[in-house]
Order: structure tokens, then C-alpha cells, then sequence
């Protein structure tokens, strides 16, 4: 161990040691993989215990399919506190490409929340979902496949929630329970 606490290997490199703060269950995988990406996300769903921030271009079909509307259906009727916020780009599809995200605006109105990005956020390109402040999935370019899950990585996940928090107040509130397209 050396003095800002590097770790000597055995043949005589130093290998850098930070103290992150993270959880000691803290695990970061990167996966290339569009299936793989929704999948996380259904994924951790379940395991949501008050809110999920969701910040892409526009959402994809994914979002308004059968078995991820019942697990978002159950995780807001498991507290009325719960959260789904989302912010998007182009909100515009969402009303006709996603009718059970529609849906969702409309049984949850209190509990749903989509916005609309600003001039200011239009150049943000790397979609994420944070689940409460310490399970992400995040990729790092809408068009790219590459992407990174971090489950217990409270760090990874502050950036990501730091970021949504300046996103979401330079958007504005774009689905509401009145509209149409169900």
C-alpha cells in the first residue's frame, strides 16, 4: 500500500485505490444490446421502492407493453407516494405509439408526471433510468447499443439523479390525464 493509497502489485505497479463512498454490494456492468436494456429495466422495476426517473429522446414502445404497464401499474398501487417521472425530447409519440403509458397518466394523475425538454436540454443524448437513488441503467448515446447497469452504486446513480434534476427543470409538463389517444 502506498501513502494516497495505492496498491503495489507484483511487479512494482501501483494501482489506483479510491475511497468512492459507494455501498460494498456496488456492482457496474457494461452490455451492448437494445433487448438487454429493456430487460434491466423490467428488471428493476420490481424492485423500486418510491420513485423511477426515466429521461430518453422519446420512450420506447417497450414502455406501453402489457407486462411492463402491470409491473408499473403495481408498483404505483404499492404507495401513493411513488413516483414515475419521466422526461422526453418528443413527448408527441407517446400519446400515439404508447396508449398504456397514457393510461398510466391517467388512473395515476398525482403519481405520473411526463415532461417535454426545453431548448436548453435538447442536446442531452444519453438515456437513463434511475430507480429511487441507487439502481440505474444508462446508455451512452440514443443511437448507440452500448450501455451500463449499476445496481447499488448510490455514486453512479447521484450523477444520473443530479442530471435528471437540471433536465427536468429545463422541461415542462407535456401528458396529461386528458389526453387522448387511448
Amino acid at each position: 500500500m502506498t501513502s494516497d493509497g495505492g496498491q503495489v502489485t507484483g511487479d512494482g505497479k501501483t494501482l489506483a485505490v479510491e475511497q468512492t463512498g459507494n455501498l460494498p454490494n456496488a456492482e457496474y456492468r457494461r452490455f451492448e444490446g437494445l433487448a438487454e436494456y429493456e430487460a434491466v429495466i423490467d428488471s428493476l422495476i420490481p424492485q423500486t421502492l418510491r420513485t423511477i426517473r426515466v429521461f430518453d429522446r422519446t420512450i420506447a414502445r417497450a414502455w406501453s407493453s402489457s407486462q411492463r404497464y402491470e409491473t408499473l401499474r403495481q408498483f404505483l398501487l404499492a404507495n401513493r407516494a411513488n413516483r414515475l417521472l419521466i422526461v422526453v425530447h418528443d413527448a408527441e409519440p407517446i400519446e400515439r405509439e404508447c396508449p398504456r403509458v397514457v393510461d398510466l397518466v391517467r388512473q395515476f394523475s398525482t403519481s405520473v408526471r411526463i415532461h417535454e425538454t426545453l431548448s436548453p436540454a435538447k442536446h442531452v443524448y444519453d438515456p437513463f433510468t434511475v430507480f429511487d437513488s441507487s439502481h440505474y441503467v444508462h446508455r451512452f448515446h440514443y443511437q448507440y447499443l452500448r450501455a451500463a447497469q449499476g445496481t447499488n452504486d448510490v455514486v453512479g446513480a447521484q450523477q444520473l439523479l443530479d442530471r435528471f434534476s437540471e433536465i427536468w427543470e429545463a422541461s415542462a409538463h407535456a401528458v396529461s390525464a386528458g389526453t387522448s389517444g387511448l
